[in-house]
């Protein structure tokens, strides 16, 4: 009878062992998702003040956009909690209002032939361009991983587990409200 209490024991805590390190193996996966994110947020907050001067040389009355793009620019790149997810949902949501930011600078830039034929303004947005798409597949990635973990947090067992190693769920990277009207194509003609 004592060998079948020490065989129970012993699956007891490799059964908590293995819920364990599928918590932290699945935490640590979206914090390596969120930083692969950050490394492209920088790398287009890189970008940013370069496209934002030669842009100016044409541009001049759309100083309020530009000035909300290099203050959204700022906060993006400013330091932040990762493990945090109430920090990660702020950052995300700056995040977002800098890429609907650069879209209509995106736009505007279609009112005017010529920055589509200066070389290094069509390099910038051709990089940007490159950035963005990164940017959509490292969201997916960081998506796919918070599912895994919201997952494994809201299930049993392994909620028990997540609530007393004080693990939460993470906010999804989602599109903006105005990202999700229809596109009016008179707006565009």
């Amino acid at each position: 009878m004592e060998n079948y209490l020490i065989i129970i024991f012993i699956l007891f805590l490799g059964v908590m062992y293995f819920i364990y390190s599928g918590l932290i193996n699945k935490k640590n996966e979206v914090l390596e998702a969120i930083s692969g994110i950050d490394v492209q947020f920088q790398r287009r907050a890189d970008v940013i003040p370069n496209l934002l001067k030669l842009a100016s040389k044409y541009m001049s009355h759309e100083k309020n956009l530009f000035s909300e793009i290099v203050e959204l620019r700022n906060s993006s790149v400013s330091k932040y909690d990762n493990a945090n997810p109430e920090q990660v949902k702020e950052h995300i949501n700056v995040e977002n209002k800098l890429t609907d930011s650069l879209g209509t600078l995106r736009m505007s830039f279609e009112n005017y032939p010529e920055l589509k034929s200066d070389g290094p303004i069509e390099n910038a947005m051709s990089e940007l361009a490159e950035i963005e798409a990164n940017i959509s597949a490292a969201r997916r990635f960081y998506n796919d991983n918070v599912t895994n973990l919201n997952n494994a947090v809201e299930t049993f067992p392994s909620s028990v587990l997540a609530t007393s190693l004080k693990i939460k769920q993470y906010p999804y990277f989602e599109t903006t409200e105005e990202n999700r009207r229809p596109i009016d194509v008179s707006d565009y003609i």
